[in-house]
């Protein structure tokens, strides 16, 4: 949310997509974001998303990759399914993505962005994340991957960010937000609006 409406403020035209529509889109000064419904683990719900954007705006200047998460699952007894749902979400997904945007991209004179939002879990592991630890550090190779390959039209890059206070941090128990406390050097996780100014920039001509 906190960059699709930094998007918004500059004057970008954004779509963003989900499983289900937010209770309210972003808006900031009358510029109000796209919805549409796409599962990003189904490749046809992909290609129809981006052929939304194409539709509805001309053009696809940048893709932000920024679905995923997973729940506390024990790597000793995470199921198979489980696993892989988690791998799916949070590297497959993203590569499907990013290689229907190129097309777009790489049709265009000025090419275009794709940043890939990893974790620091990508160089930092902690308990009953493995699957989506191993799924970052994926994503963290997969974006270096993805830049000599579409290069010089389309950039590629991956920002790692730590935990943040979104509505979903509301949930975190009173021992994880110590533990998250203790190990960051400011004492407390991020803000939304922390963020936002590296992916507007990597998707500037700054």
């Amino acid at each position: 949310k906190g960059i699709t409406e930094t998007f918004l403020a500059a004057g970008a035209n954004v779509l963003i997509c989900g499983r289900s529509a937010p209770e309210h889109l972003p808006s900031v000064d009358g510029n109000t974001a796209v919805f549409v419904e796409c599962d990003v683990r189904d490749y046809e719900q992909i290609e129809a998303c981006v052929d939304a954007a194409v539709s509805q705006f001309g053009r696809l200047d940048v893709l932000v990759n920024n679905a995923g998460g997973a729940p506390y699952a024990d790597a000793a007894t995470a199921s198979p399914r489980f696993s892989e749902s988690i791998i799916r979400l949070n590297l497959i997904a993203p590569l499907n993505f990013a290689q229907v945007a190129n097309r777009v991209m790489q049709t265009q004179d000025s090419g275009g962005s794709i940043i890939n939002i990893a974790s620091v879990s990508t160089i930092r592991p902690s308990p009953g994340t493995a699957a989506y630890g191993a799924a970052k550090a994926g994503l963290n190779n997969l974006t270096e991957g993805l830049a000599r390959t579409y290069a010089p039209r389309v950039r590629c890059n991956c920002i790692m960010p730590g935990a943040f206070l979104t509505d979903i941090s509301e949930a975190w128990p009173p021992e994880v937000k110590e533990h998250i406390n203790a190990m960051v050097p400011l004492g407390r996780a991020a803000q939304p609006e922390e963020i936002v100014g590296i992916a507007l920039y990597l998707a500037s001509d700054a």
